[in-house]
């Protein structure tokens, strides 16, 4: 078992168990306990690199600068940041918690981006303390409350615009970012004949020598496996951008086009490829701005999903195996195995939220047998509970089997829970044949000492 869905550094021993850069998933069990995250350091760094590396090639071919931002949001530990940062890329964050961790971890301000629909007063104050390089203003209301934090602190606040495009792209109706119809950005499309609200938050920020307007931000949304999407966002966007020098003599010099690429999640999954997207949104904004006639801005980019999200995998061990009989559609019975794990929703929500698809795999044996058509479901209680709909397993998956899951660095600690009391995973890291631990295991004592009682 080797390539997508699993990260560059695993593969199996002789004897039929995984390894994960050299180390043994048996010897990760018995040393850090499961369900636990398991982060193939090496394979995070590469594709930090070759996101850079693909852009940064791309767009200096079109004459054009391009900034790399690890989308924490994804994953963000310590020492996440600082790869991201030792790999060349900066950090945007959505959160103080976030902006905590990547201060934490040294990343200068200026190499940060703060995001968010409805920061706080103190989110804002904490960024301009920090000398966040970019806030990413969500309203008209914001525009008026950076302003005025800016203004006490006595500091210019660089900000940029982040717009709805009307271009939607990528999975889940929850995770699309660019429709209208959402809690995300202002709207380019005006309404009878009026201002669209883009526009004029533009031209409110210029209005504000407390404000720096860096540029337009846009995002259209996640899993993203067709660079069209990307293309014809920023045709939008650098339309806005020309309308506004147009309306102002401003031409913003910064576009920021958000993240959302798309990566492998199952066998025989084909992940957007750096290099394929980075030239074709170069050569199409190079394209765009000789149309309008505008000098080339520089860009910048928010993949986090696609860095770390192949470079995750999440270990288990199997307990009740529970054979089920099912009816189909069309009225003929079939089994389905039921494997539970000592994990489940608390540590992945997105196979019960969005319906995301996961590949498992049994990982600390061979096994000769037949597969067997089997969902991996966790310990909660929640009938949609399910780790993973569908899957092919050994016809003899028992109890106290490692099983793994690929390509869950991405939101799978981010977004975990303590459901049903549950204490959060460790995230482990491996490298060069041994582990260490980048987040230690909750325990009890962590959940009751937030008891008051």
């Amino acid at each position: 078992m080797t390539g997508a869905p699993w990260s560059t550094g695993v593969g199996r021993l002789p004897d039929g168990a995984l390894a994960v850069a050299g180390v043994d998933v048996r010897d990760l069990a018995a040393e850090h306990g499961t369900p636990a995250y398991v982060l193939d350091e090496a394979d995070f760094r590469m594709r930090a690199r070759a996101y850079r590396t693909a852009f940064e090639a791309a767009f200096g071919a079109v004459g054009a600068g391009v900034d790399v931002y690890y989308a924490g949001k994804a994953l963000l530990t310590v020492a996440v940041a600082r790869w991201a940062r030792e790999e060349g890329l900066r950090v945007d964050t959505a959160s103080s918690g976030e902006l905590a961790v990547a201060l934490r971890a040294e990343v200068p301000g200026a190499e940060i981006g703060l995001h968010g629909n409805n920061k706080s007063d103190a989110e804002i104050l904490r960024a301009l303390d920090a000398g966040v390089g970019r806030i990413i203003v969500d309203s008209l209301v914001e525009i008026e409350r950076v302003a005025r934090l800016a203004a006490e602190r006595g500091v210019v606040a660089p900000v940029m615009v982040r717009v709805t495009t009307g271009v939607h792209a990528g999975g889940h109706e929850y995770i699309a970012t660019a429709h209208e119809d959402q809690k995300f950005g202002l709207s380019v499309n005006a309404a009878d004949g009026a201002e669209s609200p883009a526009m004029a938050a533009l031209l409110q920020v210029l209005k504000h020598p407390e404000l720096r307007l860096l540029g337009i931000h846009s995002h259209i949304g996640s899993q993203i496996l067709d660079p069209d999407g990307f293309e014809a966002a920023a045709r939008v966007v650098l339309r806005l951008r020309a309308d506004l020098a147009e309306r102002s003599g401003e031409l913003v010099d910064e576009v920021d086009l958000g993240g959302g690429y798309g990566i492998a999640y199952l066998p025989g999954d084909v992940a957007l490829d750096p290099e394929r997207v980075a030239k074709d949104i170069a050569q199409s904004v190079a394209g765009v701005c000789q149309e309008l006639g505008t000098s080339l801005p520089r860009f910048s980019i928010e993949p986090g999903r696609a860095i770390v999200g192949p470079a995750g995998l999440t270990l288990y061990t199997v307990g009740t195996v529970k054979p089920v009989t099912v009816s189909a559609d069309d009225g003929a019975d079939f089994t389905r195995t039921y494997v539970s794990v000592d994990g489940g929703m608390s540590d992945n929500i997105r196979p019960a939220l969005y319906g995301a698809a996961y590949h498992a795999e049994v990982v600390g044996r061979t096994s000769a047998a037949e597969t067997v058509l089997a969902r991996v479901v966790g310990k909660h209680c929640e009938s949609g509970d399910i780790v993973v709909h569908e899957v092919r397993l050994p016809a003899d998956v028992r109890a106290g089997d490692l099983l793994a899951v690929a390509a869950t660095g991405a939101y799978g600690r981010s977004m975990a829970s303590n459901y049903n009391m549950l204490p959060r995973p460790p995230v482990v890291a491996v490298a060069g044949g041994a582990s260490r631990v980048l987040v230690r295991r909750e325990t009890e004592d962590d959940l009751l000492g937030l008891d008051q009682g």
